[in-house]
């Protein structure tokens, strides 16, 4: 019981290695599906957050708290595919949000820029100029989406276990050092990862519910009961949606009660807004 994730450029044969690897291993293997997944939630069809994550990641700020939501549905979406193991991820943020799980075995695959310029010429029937600019500008996107939603570069060599160069080796050859890899007991799920991988699991939907409401909300779990602070919006002043908010958490993921850190404040409407000011 297993997860690996693989980071990857645009035609660095990335896809082609987790694609036959997830058959070799029996793992079901999953992309898109994850993007197809927050899209929904943040109500965007999916060829437009496409075409989003191909431009300078300031697209997010067009929408309220956009950076905060699309991680938080891009987060909630990958942990509810993972949390079943058995999977290969080839996408978006897996290394990020998988961190510090010892059964998730974290990829990175490259390759030469010459190769990647082939294969997009002949994929998109452009020049050798035009394919170079398109993959540079590609990889310039990536970057920035990194540092701008995690704050870390994707190149970062500390964010993997293993980084595979598809040059001498081939995608038979990495599939094939994986495969074994991935038998060693130190992947193996353990109750401890198991149950950590859960908790993110549990929070990551938690946030996702009220990330609406209250962007910049702490979501924390302590024995079965749910803590939420830095509340803002109705969550900070209106008992009623409190109440709401809570039964929803509670009947959908079954945990024993929700506490809010602190207690309602009313909202201020007075008409010098200096005495508005918390």
């Amino acid at each position: 019981m297993a997860i690996i994730t693989i980071s990857r450029g645009s035609y660095s044969r990335g896809k082609e290695v987790a694609e036959s690897l997830a058959v070799r291993l029996g793992y079901e293997c999953v992309s898109r599906d994850i993007l197809l997944a927050a899209s929904t939630e943040f109500n965007i069809p999916e060829i437009r957050l496409v075409k989003a994550l191909h431009d300078a990641p300031s697209v997010l700020d067009r929408f309220s708290h956009g950076r905060e939501r699309f991680i938080s549905y891009l987060r909630s979406s990958l942990y509810n595919c993972v949390i079943k193991d058995n999977v290969v991820y080839h996408g978006l943020a897996g290394h990020f949000f998988l961190q510090d799980i010892s059964h998730v075995l974290k990829v990175r695959i490259i390759a030469n820029m010459d190769d990647r310029i082939k294969e997009e010429m002949k994929r998109e029937n452009c020049s050798a100029d035009e394919a170079r600019y398109s993959l540079k500008k590609d990889d310039d996107e990536r970057r920035k989406w990194a540092m701008h939603l995690y704050g870390k570069d994707n190149k970062n060599c500390d964010l993997y276990d293993m980084v595979f160069h598809i040059d001498i080796l081939s995608v038979d050859d990495v599939v094939g050092i994986l495969q074994k890899t991935i038998k060693k007991d130190k992947f193996k799920a353990t109750p401890e990862s198991r149950k950590k991988l859960e908790m993110r699991t549990l929070i990551g939907n938690i946030y996702a519910k009220i990330v609406d409401i209250s962007p910049r909300a702490s979501v924390e779990i302590d024995n079965g009961t749910v803590l939420l602070g830095n509340l803002e919006g109705g969550l900070k002043n209106n008992e009623t949606v409190r109440r709401q908010i809570a039964d929803a958490i509670v009947q959908t993921y079954g945990v024993e009660k929700v506490v809010f850190k602190k207690p309602v404040r009313p909202r201020k409407n007075h008409v010098n807004p200096f005495h508005n000011i918390d």
